[in-house]
């Protein structure tokens, strides 16, 4: 071979083809761990939609009665395939205390998320 002749050796050749498929494997295990992100912010972000829906359902049937408050009550209720709610109301005062439970199914079984809040009832 003369020096003018350039070009890569064979050496080189799979020194490169070695870091690129390490690499190539390092992307691919991370994409898997991707899509069950992707999964899991799906169902939070059903789960607090299911939440955040509830509590107005509630905060209205709070203030449709005239002494404020008066109308509501524990209970249950399946607002998606799946999901279950339920919901537990504590007088404190001139306040309710709601403490509200979803759950949910993931690929592993069931999760449980919980919601509190108060309503002021004056």
């Amino acid at each position: 071979m003369s020096n003018s002749e350039r070009g890569f050796t064979l050496v080189e050749v799979l020194v490169a083809v070695v870091i690129l498929s390490i690499g190539l494997l390092a992307v691919a295990a991370g994409s898997g761990l991707v899509f069950q992100m992707l999964g899991q912010g799906k169902r939070t972000t059903r789960v607090s939609a299911v939440m955040v829906q509830q509590m107005e359902t509630l905060r209205r049937q709070a203030n449709s009665t005239t002494l404020r408050c008066t109308s509501l009550a524990a209970g249950t209720a399946t607002p998606l395939p799946g999901y279950t709610s339920t919901w537990t109301i504590t007088t404190v005062g001139t306040t309710r205390q709601i403490r509200l439970i979803v759950q949910y199914p993931t690929s592993h079984g069931t999760d449980v998320d919980t919601l509190r809040g108060v309503l002021e009832c004056f």
